[in-house]
């Protein structure tokens, strides 16, 4: 029989320190072609992790260069995420950066948690 040996959590409530706003947005009335933000959907403090160095040669070939993984406390039935909400980061080097929201996964390591994978809007 194998000894017992606590392993921590890989993500913990102390690594949340970015904050993020989800939005919705809205086609721009009149002729002009656009979008223009509608409404806050929720806020949340974030853990935010770029493309990896290991999978920078993956991310180049698929396009992904620019995708972020964010992980978020789950919160469960207040908020739930889907692709056609953005994301605005308050990090001076995210400042003016929206991104997309394109697939939201449960943290299979803690269940605590939920990852959403974001894809910089142009």
């Amino acid at each position: 029989m194998q000894p017992f040996k606590y392993k921590p959590p890989r993500v913990h409530s102390g690594e949340l320190r970015t904050p993020i706003s989800f939005y919705k947005y809205v086609p721009k009335k009149g002729p002009e072609p656009g979008e223009v933000e509608e409404k806050l959907l929720y806020n949340a403090w974030a853990k935010i992790d770029e493309v990896w160095m290991k999978d920078l040669e993956l991310a180049k070939s698929n396009g992904t260069l620019s995708d972020i993984t964010i992980t978020i406390r789950d919160p469960l039935q207040e908020y739930i995420p889907t692709d056609k909400h953005y994301i605005s980061i308050d990090h001076p080097q995210y400042k003016g950066n929206r991104y997309n929201v394109k697939h939201v996964q449960p943290d299979p390591q803690n269940n605590r948690f939920i990852n959403v994978i974001a894809r910089l809007v142009t």
